[in-house]
């Protein structure tokens, strides 16, 4: 690996510090998830799939060729976990929503690791549904200490301004969100994560708190195609972004579209979500399996470094709903 790309991966590295705190996690297919970011979302009855419980699993392979030959410098990855629910009673829904958010981020010598459970209160709100959630949990980082100077020298024992030692610290974390929707037509969300602003005092790095909204359109072209569109716009007020997307859903079943990060990433996206329905006398059953795939073509300045970025989802939603029995009363009369 040449001397430009150390050094550049070595920047990047010193930036994301210098920054107080590293950006929450990055995905281009935040549209399947939303409450890694948002704890409002949990229990929110409103994708093609439907179903009062689903699991989600990310992971994110960030910048691929950006790493020297050992692979100790190695490339931001990311691996995240969701389940949102909907609470049940009597047949029929709640209006409280729970869920967990738990991810593993790492980025050079800094790696963050986040669990949250949540959750949210749906209530009508004319022709859509207004929920208010909130996120208690734990925010982690630790620093390491392999560090490989530029200039080769595998040794770093004597400069007191590089760590020899690994380093870590944590918190309590807490995050607050509104999320407003109308099943297949719009939605519009707001949130906050790191409310509490915590300070890593064994890192000396402090955790900015994080501004999200996000929105989104379903058009319906015809019987069997529909246009959906998000926007994501996240800031700290250190360091903003924005992330346009719009993908064609063909049959309720197949999709695939475009994002957009202003400097930093064009992507294309794909993905299949099928679902098959039981009615029984006593109960409905619904099951739904989500699969989704993204590639981002860099544009900024690393792009001359980078080979892309892949990202993977995998999820299922399930419901399960039993029928109330009909007691019918019968008389001699009529026997």
């Amino acid at each position: 690996m040449g001397i430009k790309r150390i050094l550049l991966l070595v920047s990047v590295v010193l930036c994301s510090i210098a920054l107080k705190a590293q950006q929450d996690p990055q995905f281009t297919q935040w549209f399947n998830d939303k409450q890694s970011f948002n704890p409002a979302y949990v229990g929110a009855l409103d994708g093609v799939c439907g179903g009062n419980h689903c699991f989600g699993g990310f992971f994110r392979n960030q910048w691929a060729g950006f790493e020297n030959a050992d692979g100790r410098l190695s490339r931001p990855n990311t691996f995240m976990f969701n389940y949102s629910g909907r609470l049940q009673t009597a047949g029929a829904n709640t209006p409280i929503g729970i869920g967990a958010t738990f991810y593993s981020d790492e980025l050079g010598q800094e790696s963050n690791t986040v669990f949250r459970g949540m959750g949210a209160y749906h209530l009508d709100a004319g022709s859509g549904t207004l929920s208010m959630g909130i996120a208690l949990g734990f925010y982690g980082k630790k620093l390491g200490s392999d560090w490989l100077p530029p200039d080769g020298i595998e040794s770093v024992s004597g400069d007191p301004a590089i760590n020899n030692q690994n380093a870590s610290d944590g918190s309590f974390d807490l995050n607050l969100g509104l999320y407003y929707y109308v099943p297949r037509d719009y939605y519009i969300g707001l949130s906050t994560t790191h409310l509490t602003s915590q300070d890593l005092t064994d890192l000396n790095i402090k955790a900015e708190r994080h501004y999200y909204f996000m929105g989104g359109k379903t058009f319906n072209v015809n019987s069997i195609m529909d246009v959906r569109t998000n926007i994501l716009a996240k800031s700290d007020f250190n360091k903003s972004s924005l992330d346009i997307n719009a993908n064609l859903l063909y049959s309720q079943m197949i999709y695939g579209g475009l994002s957009w990060r202003p400097g930093d990433a064009v992507a294309v996206h794909a993905g299949l979500e099928y679902g098959t329905s039981t009615s029984e006398k006593t109960y409905k059953r619904t099951i739904c399996y989500r699969f989704g795939y993204s590639y981002d073509v860099t544009t900024s300045e690393i792009r001359n470094y980078s080979g892309g970025s892949h990202e993977l989802f995998v999820g299922v939603c399930f419901s399960y709903m039993k029928i109330p029995m009909r007691v019918r009363h019968q008389t001699p009369i009529f026997l």
